[in-house]
Formats: structure tokens, C-alpha cells, sequence
């Protein structure tokens, strides 16, 4: 299975319908690739907080729009990293979706953790209440979003809800960057899943984002990882490799159902 991981950059002397087609662009200059996978907030740029409301946009928008066109006229399953959903009671969400060869929705997610440390996501957004995994040909899909990577609750239920590979789009700071490695590395290896990850690139206002975006298999292996500037990164994976090293080394068999019932 073809994976693009497309780490681009969101200037903040670029508007969001010309950075729209300068990614479509990008996008149809992809070939082969059988999952296109973008960053966090990447048409609206995360770190604009002051025009949250103005790029709002509802699940019909241009970004939406453009992606489904897009993955309808390649034929990849597209995860579109996430736009600032407007919803139909006024509330925004940071919302990401994985479309389907044919451009409908196969996977739908509200972030969950959204982020308040030298940052305003988490007074402007309202927080996500669901997590779903997805059956698709490839495995059994989740997705979450950047801050989430730190929440070991969050990927516990990830993973006894049976997901194989997980999606992450993200605009993490390169301040922060190790974490994200180290992060990336460790949920794939704790859980035996593929972590799929792709992060932003360049600035914006005045935040260096972190980049390398990286796909890390189910033995805790970095199978690809991109350098810090705007790239696409093309790797290759078998999902059959999740059950084998399940099988090899069943670690995930003697987990504990519950651990807050232990003694003291």
C-alpha cells in the first residue's frame, strides 16, 4: 500500500484560495500513491487564530470540495488533515475527514483534545465527544489530531475499539519536535498499529512548525520520515504486518482489561 505524506507549508502572505490551488496542484502530481495524507489545518493555518471565524468553513466548503474532486478524479483514499468546521449551531470545530476513492466521507473526526498552552484553539474551538474506527480495505482506520498523540487514554480505547493504523495530521511546533518523535514511535510500538503522521512545515505567525511527518510500522520502526521543510514523502507498507507482529510477540493478549481496579 502507496502512502503520500504531503507536509506543507502555510505562509501567512498566502491566502487560503491560493494555497488551495497550489495544493491541488501538489495533489495531482502524486502518482501511484493509494493514501494522500495532509496536515493539521493546513488551508486555514493553524496558528491564525484572529481569522478562525472568517475561514470557518461547513462540510461543503472549498477545501472539502477541492479534496473530494481530487480523490473522486485520482482514485485514493484521501485524509484531508482537518479544516475549522462550522457547525450548524455556531460552534467551530477542528474537524478531519478521510475521503473514499469515489470523494464521499468514509471517516469523520472532531478533535478531542484541542490545545490551550500558548495557544487559542481551545477557547475558540469546541472540543470533539467521538471516536471512531472505520473498516476500509487496508484495515481498520482511526484518525486523531496532533495534541491528542499525548493522551495514552485516547489510544488505549483506539485500540481495543481494534484500529490498525492510525492517522495524524498535526501542525506541531519545532520547539517540540523530539516529542513528536518520540510520541509517533511509542504509540505505534505500545499498541502495534501503524502510526501514519503528517506534520506542517514553514512558519507561521512567527511559529516554526516542526515537519517531519513519518510513518512508524507496528514494531516501533521509522519506515519513513520527511526533513523539516515543505515535501511530499512517498512510502510503501504492508497492513498484513500489524497481525504478524501481533502474533510474533502478542503483548497486546496480556494487557490488563482495566488497570484502576489493582490493589494499593
Amino acid at each position: 500500500m502507496k502512502i503520500a505524506l504531503v507536509q506543507v507549508a502555510s505562509p501567512d502572505s498566502e491566502t487560503r484560495e491560493e494555497r488551495i490551488d497550489r495544493v491541488e496542484a501538489i495533489l495531482r502530481g502524486i502518482n501511484g500513491a493509494e493514501l494522500i495524507v495532509l496536515p493539521e489545518l493546513w488551508s486555514a493555518g493553524y496558528f491564525h487564530f484572529d481569522d478562525y471565524e472568517t475561514l470557518a468553513e461547513t462540510l461543503n466548503g472549498p477545501t472539502v470540495s477541492m479534496c473530494s474532486r481530487v480523490a473522486a478524479e485520482l482514485g485514493v483514499h484521501l485524509h484531508f488533515g482537518s479544516i475549522i468546521e462550522a457547525g450548524g449551531d455556531g460552534r467551530l470545530s477542528n474537524t478531519s475527514i478521510l475521503l473514499g476513492p469515489d470523494g464521499n466521507v468514509v471517516h469523520t473526526y472532531r478533535k478531542i483534545h484541542v490545545f490551550g498552552y500558548q495557544s487559542k484553539e481551545a477557547s475558540l474551538l469546541t472540543a470533539g465527544s467521538s471516536l471512531p474506527v472505520v473498516t476500509l480495505p487496508f484495515g481498520a482506520v482511526a484518525g486523531i489530531t496532533c495534541y491528542d498523540l499525548r493522551f495514552p487514554g485516547l489510544w488505549m480505547e483506539l485500540s481495543t475499539r481494534g484500529a490498525d493504523i492510525v492517522i495524524v495530521p498535526a501542525a506541531w511546533p519545532a520547539a517540540r519536535r523530539e516529542h513528536w518523535r518520540l510520541l509517533t514511535t511509542a504509540r505505534a510500538l505500545e499498541h502495534q498499529i501503524f502510526v501514519i503522521a503528517c506534520n506542517a512545515a514553514g512558519s507561521q505567525q512567527g511559529v516554526e512548525l516542526g515537519g517531519h511527518s513519518r510513518v512508524v510500522d507496528p514494531g516501533g520502526n521509522v519506515i519513513a520520515e520527511a526533513g523539516p521543510d515543505e515535501t511530499v514523502v512517498m512510502v510503501d507498507i504492508d497492513p498484513q504486518q500489524v497481525q504478524a507482529v501481533r502474533n510474533e510477540f502478542p503483548v497486546i493478549g496480556d494487557r490488563l482489561p482495566a488497570y484502576n481496579t489493582l490493589g494499593l
